[in-house]
């Protein structure tokens, strides 16, 4: 069963009477209440204009009455980037939130990992979408664009060299944390301030992040083989971030050791995902996800 294999309801509300998860093993009562978040109102609009005069064909078909686009209710939406059936989806949403692995994925929905793979891929860019800094993220400064064909995920990481990689900042404000992509920074850069300007450079693995610069905690950016790590020099002091022993930090370094094959293409998703889980660890995610994945892929033109 797929999204697309129901006929439309007259209304759309997102009630989860019962919690949420009564919908995980339900596909009609999963698929309406996906469908609440398209159209809250009840009444389907084209996801290409916007206009709300819509014809209704046979099967979920729908076609705008102004541009004459022909669309199905989940079409142009991250969702839409995966072949799950809506209970598939909102069972992926809660073992994400549960931080499971892929592995334990693909076991427990019975699914191959690639399909789990790129609908985790959804998640992790609805996510990034509604950050403050989408539109800075998604673009040739961090290779996201390469990701993206229109509204579907069907492109390819572009390769980055050392005068390429992009350099991320650690903000904080009270409580909140934010991954600033730092314009103008690139690993080469840092690789100049460490050997020059002697620049505070820690690493694991392939994630280099320094001391305290200008207003952000650390600097940090995931590298490749094409880096000369063996540049970096050993200190007997901390770098500001572990010096204080930022929470932020020790959460989001025991969580990166966990992400397998990750790379300095994808490494600000993973980013935004710590950034989003941490900011909003006292909220019901699942509930917030559900929503992020059926809004609208932005354009990025």
């Amino acid at each position: 069963m797929t999204l697309n294999s129901h006929t439309i309801p007259h209304a759309y509300t997102p009630d989860i009477a019962g919690g949420f998860e009564t919908l995980l093993h339900d596909d009609d009562k999963a698929r309406e209440y996906l469908l609440g978040h398209l159209w809250p109102t009840g009444a389907p609009f084209c996801p290409r204009c916007g206009h709300r005069k819509v014809y209704t064909l046979s099967g979920d078909r729908l076609r705008c009455a102004s541009c004459k686009y022909t669309f199905q209710p989940f079409s142009c939406r991250w969702i839409n980037n995966g072949a799950l059936s809506p209970s598939e989806w909102l069972r992926l949403v809660t073992l994400f939130v549960e931080e499971k692995s892929v592995h334990q994925m693909k076991q427990e929905l019975s699914l191959s990992y690639n399909t789990v793979y790129k609908a985790l891929t959804a998640i992790r860019f609805a996510i990034l979408a509604h950050a403050i800094d989408a539109r800075q993220l998604i673009s040739p400064a961090t290779g996201l664009d390469s990701y993206l064909k229109g509204n579907r995920l069907t492109g390819g990481p572009r390769e980055m060299r050392m005068d390429t990689i992009p350099v991320y900042g650690i903000l904080r404000k009270d409580k909140m944390v934010f991954i600033d992509l730092v314009l103008g920074l690139q690993a080469e850069t840092l690789f100049h301030f460490h050997m020059n300007f002697h620049l505070k450079l820690i690493r694991t693995g392939n994630l280099v992040y320094s001391d305290r610069y200008k207003e952000y905690d650390a600097l940090m950016f995931c590298g490749n083989d094409s880096l000369p790590y063996n540049v970096i020099r050993r200190y007997d002091e901390q770098p500001y971030i572990d010096e204080v022993q930022d929470d932020f930090w020790k959460y989001a370094q025991s969580r990166v050791k966990r992400f397998r094959g990750i790379s300095c293409q994808r490494f600000p998703l993973y980013m935004k995902e710590l950034e989003f889980r941490f900011n909003n660890r006292d909220k019901a995610l699942p509930e917030i996800l559900a929503a992020y994945l059926c809004a609208l892929v932005p354009s990025m033109e």
